[in-house]
C-alpha cells in the first residue's frame, strides 16, 4: 500500500489565524499554490483558507464588506477541516478528495500539520502512471525479437 507521507508536500506554506486577507493572497500567487492551512503557534491544524475563500471575501457586497485586505483569517477560513494521517492509503484519500469534492486534504502526525496533499497532486500521479504504461508499451519483447535472428537446428526423429 502506497501511504499518504510518500507522496503529500511535507511543510506546507502556513498561516496563522491573526494573518490578514492580502497574506493569504501573496503567498498564494507568489508560490502559485490554491491551499494554506492554518496553524496555531504549535502547528496544530486550526483552518484552512482557500483561494476560493479569498476571492469570495474580495468581492464587493460580501460579509466582509469589499475589498479589505486586512481581514483576519479568522474571519474566512474554514473550520473542522478534514484530515488524513501520514500513514493512511493514497487510494483511500484519492477517493475521499473525489467523493466530497475537496482540492485538498491537510496531513497530521499527533494533531500536529506535517504536510498537505492536493488534487494537483493525484493528476501528478496520473500522468506519471500514464507515462509509464506509454513507456512499457513502446519496449519491444526482446525474447521474441531476439529469436527472429536465430536459426535453431532441425532435429531428426531417431527410431
Amino acid at each position: 500500500m502506497i501511504t499518504i507521507d510518500e507522496l503529500m508536500t511535507p511543510n506546507p506554506f502556513t498561516l496563522s489565524e491573526n494573518d490578514s486577507l492580502d497574506d493569504a493572497r501573496n503567498i498564494m500567487t507568489e508560490k502559485h499554490i490554491r491551499h494554506i492551512p492554518v496553524v496555531s503557534s504549535d502547528k496544530q491544524l486550526i483552518g484552512l483558507v482557500t483561494q476560493r475563500d479569498v476571492l469570495e471575501a474580495t468581492v464587493p457586497g460580501s460579509e466582509q464588506q469589499g475589498n479589505r485586505g486586512d481581514i483576519k483569517l479568522s474571519e474566512i477560513m474554514i473550520r473542522n477541516v478534514s484530515v488524513l494521517h501520514q500513514t493512511d492509503s493514497v487510494r483511500q484519500a484519492a477517493i475521499y478528495l473525489q467523493t466530497h469534492k475537496f482540492g485538498c486534504l491537510p496531513v497530521v502526525s499527533d494533531d500536529a500539520l506535517v504536510g498537505i496533499i492536493t488534487d494537483s497532486d493525484f493528476i501528478d500521479i496520473a500522468i506519471n502512471l500514464l507515462e509509464q504504461v506509454e513507456i512499457s508499451e513502446d519496449i519491444p519483447d526482446i525474447e521474441e525479437d531476439m529469436m527472429d535472428d536465430v536459426e535453431l537446428p532441425v532435429l531428426e526423429e531417431v527410431l
